[in-house]
């Protein structure tokens, strides 16, 4: 995939970023998302990713779609962790039960975003749902 993607993996303690080549990527990524964040370069996988931390995802997802108009981004969450009082009064944005974000309390702004797909997936004892989405640029909610 050329286009720029994020993938927010369930178990997964970063995001994982691909965005078009470019030799200033690490200083647009500090500009956009802070000189604190410590975005790592993995090489050792393919395809070769950005491993970015998890609170960055409204911020990287926005600054991505403003540059290149349109990024595509994974979300996964688990079929089998049941929603409850801890997902729906959450302050963050990092959901992965089963809701799939719609109850959860500190970020349902993907809701607004495209959906291109979802797809079910048994991976080890947990069972997965990964929904796609397309972010076009001036189209994340605030």
């Amino acid at each position: 995939m050329k286009e720029p993607w994020v993938r927010r993996g369930y178990d997964q303690t970063r995001l994982w970023m691909r965005m078009p080549f470019g030799t200033t990527n690490r200083a647009w990524l500090h500009d956009e998302l802070g000189d604190r964040i410590r975005p790592e370069w993995n090489n050792t996988v393919r395809p070769a990713r950005w491993e970015i931390a998890k609170p960055h995802l409204k911020t990287l997802t926005t600054a991505l779609s403003n540059r290149f108009g349109e990024v595509h981004v994974i979300l996964e969450f688990s079929t089998t962790e049941r929603c409850d009082h801890k997902c729906q009064t959450a302050t963050g944005d990092d959901c992965s039960c089963s809701c799939r974000g719609e109850h959860h309390g500190g970020g349902t702004y993907w809701m607004n975003w495209q959906l291109v797909g979802e797809g079910s997936t048994l991976t080890g004892p947990v069972g997965r749902v990964e929904r796609h989405y397309i972010v076009r640029r001036g189209n994340v909610a605030q």
